[in-house]
């Protein structure tokens, strides 16, 4: 038990080791998180203003404003989705420039390289959600059923977040260099517009809009907008998948959890072979 106590003590400190290792290299090198933090606010603002005007069926009181109410929640999932790349990206770096072989020559806990990866990541995503619900705020958006309830939401965009991380470690791992990021980065849109994050599903054809609402992303915008209290969409309650948002919000990134912790581990433990 004793031992099994300092392993556990070990891994933590490696990890928050290799956590303060990525966090320093950010400070050090701003630029592309000011880019990455300003991104998600330059897709709120063109969606918001550009084409809010055009969208009916939200509320509000002017032209788009239930638009935006409806969209910022979107916004904030696509936020989380857009991280996967960039673990991605920092995962096969390291592993071109031989920084993963470094660290697997160290005697430390193999869940720690990829745990402070995770960890670092996840930090990012908090400043980053902040960032976008200041500009929410900033364009007229409100959540409406308190604190508590929209604490919860943020807890829930996070954990998808977490989930999304771990996705992007193993990807990171399977590649054999950067360029194959342009590849997820391709397919990384599609994902993100095939959910209810900018458009109800009820709007879309039948089968699409099947596919849109069980997309795991949907699930968790969906109970974002619902802890919010910002608009849902005409056809919300309609199907068994949006009535339970924020069940399968809880469930959906733990199932994504439970499928890559483990091959992440594990393909790490077999790099080089």
């Amino acid at each position: 038990m004793n031992d099994l106590i300092e392993r556990v003590r070990w891994a933590s400190v490696d990890t928050g080791t290799v956590a303060g290792r990525d966090l320093r290299h950010w400070v050090r090198r701003p630029g592309p998180v000011v880019v990455g933090l300003l991104f998600p606010l330059l897709i709120l603002l063109m969606f918001g203003y550009l084409f809010g005007g055009q969208m009916s069926g939200f509320g509000g009181t002017d032209q788009g404003e239930g638009y935006r109410e409806f969209l910022v929640p979107g916004v904030f999932g696509m936020t989380m989705l857009f991280g996967l790349e960039t673990t991605m990206l920092a995962v096969t770096v390291d592993a071109g420039r031989g920084i993963t072989d470094r660290f697997r020559s160290l005697a430390m806990s193999p869940a720690a390289v990829v745990g402070g990866r995770s960890l670092a990541d996840l930090l990012n995503a908090v400043l980053g959600l902040a960032v976008m619900i200041a500009g929410g705020l900033a364009i007229g958006w409100r959540w409406h059923d308190g604190l508590g309830s929209a604490l919860q939401a943020v807890a829930l965009l996070l954990w998808l977040r977490f989930a999304l991380i771990w996705v992007g470690v193993g990807l990171g791992l399977l590649v054999k260099g950067p360029e194959a990021v342009a590849a997820v980065q391709i397919l990384v849109w599609p994902v993100g517009f095939l959910s209810n994050a900018f458009v109800d599903p009820a709007t879309m054809p039948g089968w699409l809009g099947t596919i849109a609402a069980w997309n795991p992303l949907s699930a968790t915008v969906s109970a974002a907008r619902e802890l919010f209290g910002n608009p849902l969409g005409t056809g919300t309650a309609d199907t068994w998948i949006a009535g339970h948002s924020i069940l399968m919000a809880g469930l959906w990134p733990a199932l994504l959890l439970a499928v890559f912790v483990p091959l992440c581990v594990l393909r790490y433990r077999r790099l080089g072979r």
